[in-house]
C-alpha cells in the first residue's frame, strides 16, 4: 500500500528523538510538510536551521508543555494555522515510583505534560481540521494502558486517560470527518532505552516478547502513518497495541 502525504501538514510532538524522531523521518519521506516540538529552543533552532539546509519542509517549535506561557503560545500558533492535517501527540513523560512514593510535583508535572497537554492539543488541532473537514489524530499511548506492573501506577492511569480522550473524540468528531485511534508501543528500542538499560536488562525485556525482540522505532511510526493516512477510511476510537505479543503472554 502506497502511503502519501504529499500537500499535508502534520503536527508531531516530541519529535526530536525516539519514536517521535522515526515518525518525523517517515512522515517526511511520504511527502509530508512537518512541525514538530522539542523542549530545548537552542536544539529546535539548530534542527530547523539544518532541515532548511537540507532542503527538508520542517520545522521544530520549543515548547514545555509544564509551563504555561510557552504551552498558552504553542496553542495560539496550532489555533493559527490555516491547514492541519495530522496530529500525532507523542510528547510524554514517566516518572517510575511505587505508588508509596508519589509526590504530588511528579503527578502534577504528568498530568500536565502526559494528560493535559494532548487533550488541548487535540482540542486546537481538530478545531483546524474541523474547517476542511477531515483530519487524522493518533495519541501514542502504552501497552501500561493495558496491563501494568509495580513503580506504573501514574504513568498507567496517564496512558488510560489518553485512550479515553481517544474514545471521546472519535465519537464527537467523526460527523467533520475527524478519525482519532491510540497507537500503544511495547518494548521499544530507542536510544533512551539503550541509555537506561543494559544489554543483559535489554536481553531480559526481549525473552517476555514472543517475537522475542524490542520493535524498532520505525515499526511503530509506519503503524501510525497508517492510520494518520487518508488509506484509513473506517478506524476509529481504537487502541492499536503494538507491542509483539507481549500483553498476551
Amino acid at each position: 500500500m502506497h502511503i502519501s502525504f504529499a500537500g499535508q501538514t502534520v503536527l508531531i510532538t516530541g519529535a526530536t528523538r525516539g519514536i517521535g524522531a522515526a515518525l518525523a523521518d517517515a512522515f517526511e519521506a511520504s511527502g509530508a510538510t512537518l512541525l514538530l516540538t522539542g523542549t530545548d529552543q537552542a536544539q529546535c533552532r539548530d534542527l530547523t536551521a539544518a532541515a532548511a539546509g537540507d532542503g527538508r519542509d520542517r520545522r521544530y517549535m520549543a515548547v514545555d508543555f509544564n509551563t504555561p506561557a510557552s504551552f498558552e503560545a504553542f496553542l495560539k500558533e496550532i489555533e493559527g494555522l490555516a491547514r492541519l492535517d495530522v496530529c500525532v501527540n507523542n510528547a510524554g513523560i514517566n516518572r517510575i515510583n511505587a505508588l508509596a512514593d508519589v509526590t504530588e510535583a511528579d503527578l502534577d508535572a504528568m498530568i500536565a505534560i502526559d494528560l493535559r497537554a494532548p487533550i488541548l492539543v487535540t482540542k486546537a488541532a481538530t478545531a483546524v481540521m474541523g474547517r476542511a473537514g477531515y483530519g487524522r489524530v493518533v495519541n501514542v499511548g502504552s501497552v501500561w494502558n493495558t496491563v501494568s506492573k509495580p513503580k506504573r501506577s501514574t504513568y498507567s492511569a496517564m496512558k488510560a486517560g489518553i485512550h479515553g480522550l481517544t474514545i471521546g473524540a472519535a465519537v464527537e468528531l467523526a460527523p467533520q470527518g475527524i478519525l482519532v485511534n491510540t497507537v500503544s508501543p511495547g518494548f521499544v528500542m530507542t536510544d533512551l532505552t539503550k541509555q537506561n538499560n543494559s544489554d543483559a536488562e535489554i536481553a531480559v525485556m526481549a525473552k517476555q516478547v514472543p517475537l522475542g525482540r524490542l520493535a524498532e522505532p520505525d515499526e511503530i511510526a509506519s503503524t501510525i502513518l497508517f492510520l494518520a493516512s487518508n488509506a484509513n477510511t473506517y478506524v476509529t476510537g481504537q487502541n492499536l497495541v503494538v507491542d509483539g505479543g507481549f500483553t498476551h503472554v
